[in-house]
């Protein structure tokens, strides 16, 4: 299952770096900058931000189901938790009679 979901992940990857490359460079693609053509017919503009929309989606939901498939089954312990443990199990290691100096 994990192999399928990074196989997607890595063809969402590509493709929005290819989208990306494929969008003009002074920002029209996205919607930025380009202040004389704001308001201009770009339908080939329109796919390609939609496009990386989707695939921007795509991405973030797979990266999420990547993380969660990859910390199942994990114990969490805090940190305080394990110290405290620790103190228990040296205070019922320790000898009940007092140290006697010996000097």
């Amino acid at each position: 299952m994990t192999t399928v979901i990074l196989i997607i992940h890595i063809i969402i990857s590509i493709s929005i770096v290819g989208l990306v490359l494929m969008q003009r460079s002074e920002g029209g693609g996205l919607g930025i900058g380009g202040g004389n053509n704001f308001m201009s017919a770009r339908g080939t503009a329109d796919f390609l931000t939609r496009a990386t929309t989707f695939l921007a989606i795509a991405f973030f939901c797979t990266s999420i189901l990547l993380a969660m498939i990859a910390g199942y089954g994990k114990k969490t312990n805090s940190i305080v938790d394990e110290v405290s443990q620790e103190v228990i199990e040296d205070n019922n290691n320790k000898d009940t009679k007092p140290a006697v100096p010996t000097d």
